[in-house]
């Protein structure tokens, strides 16, 4: 069974969740703020579970959609599909079932959060066809991982409130939006330098990105750049909240982080940009989420406030 779940779980990178699951969370924390961050176990257990279904569903779409480029691949000829380890019926299966999950999920919460869910998972899948067509793959991606923070802002509060507008802004509908911008150019800076792996696989065979389209140096400038945006967003983000100390430790961890990840991506060694893409990005999601949940449930603790 152990040798099962984690071939399953390796299928579908069940690791890289770390990635937009803390943001999902951070936005319920301050969407529930009234209620010190805790929106109930039910809500709760519900938003993980969509957050599982959704990038299972999604996961296992890209795997089953890109399993001939997978293939053909040095990088990736190892994965599930190409050398037979999962069927391709199976990978469907858990496709369909982790859908279903999502729309079930979505039921349970509210009726918003339930009639958007195919919205939800159009979105999702749609990033593993973009690569065929456009550069700018980076941003769909983004875009499907910035559904992560406004879904659960949606699953606590049933619906966006622009008014009326109070201080600090914990029931208004910019922040997660806001919060959902900066994910995306978050996920546009890392997902540049993750793809820089296959600059030579991609260009030979037709795939886009900006990488391919830029060349690897200029790829990497334009996401230093969108990481600094995203940096600039959480700034903003705890502005408008009200966050001071803590939040401001974590904007200092997390701007570190971002600056030794392109330190690390410049080396251009697969080792390298393999700990720039998931050990430093997982660091700055969860210190995003952990100083978010301490301004937001100990605020006596905020100096001046």
């Amino acid at each position: 069974m152990f040798t099962t779940v984690t071939k399953w779980a390796g299928f579908v990178k069940l690791s890289h969740t770390v990635f937009a699951l803390p943001f999902a969370l951070a936005a319920m924390v301050v969407a529930a703020r009234e209620n010190h961050g805790w929106p109930g176990w039910q809500v709760f257990g519900l938003i993980i579970a969509a957050m599982v279904c959704a990038r299972t569903c999604a996961m296992a779409f890209n795997r089953i959609v890109d399993r001939k480029f997978d293939k053909a691949n040095p990088r990736t000829a190892s994965r599930h599909l190409p050398t037979g380890e999962i069927s391709l019926a199976s990978a469907m299966l858990l496709c369909g079932l982790s859908a279903a999950g999502l729309v079930a999920a979505g039921y349970f919460l509210n009726p918003v959060c339930f009639y958007l869910s195919p919205v939800a998972l159009a979105v999702v899948c749609f990033y593993s066809l973009t690569k065929r067509f456009t550069d700018f793959t980076h941003i769909f991606l983004g875009i499907a991982l910035a559904l992560a923070p406004i879904g659960a802002w949606l699953a606590v509060k049933g619906s966006f409130v622009f008014w009326p507008v109070s201080w600090p802004l914990s029931d208004n509908a910019v922040l997660p939006i806001l919060l959902a911008v900066a994910v995306v150019f978050w996920l546009i800076g890392f997902d540049i330098i993750y793809a820089l792996q296959d600059y030579d696989f991609d260009r030979k065979n037709g795939l886009h990105s900006l990488v391919v389209r830029w060349g690897p140096d200029n790829a990497l400038s334009a996401a230093f750049l969108a990481h600094m945006f995203m940096w600039g967003l959480l700034v903003g983000f705890g502005l408008l909240c009200g966050f001071r100390v803590a939040y401001l430790v974590g904007l200092l961890v997390i701007l570190a982080s971002l600056v030794l990840e392109h330190w690390l991506a410049r080396r251009r060694s697969l080792k390298w940009i393999n700990t720039a893409f998931f050990r430093l990005n997982a660091l700055i999601s969860i210190v995003f989420l952990v100083v978010t949940v301490a301004e937001v449930v100990f605020p006596r603790f905020n100096f001046g406030r």
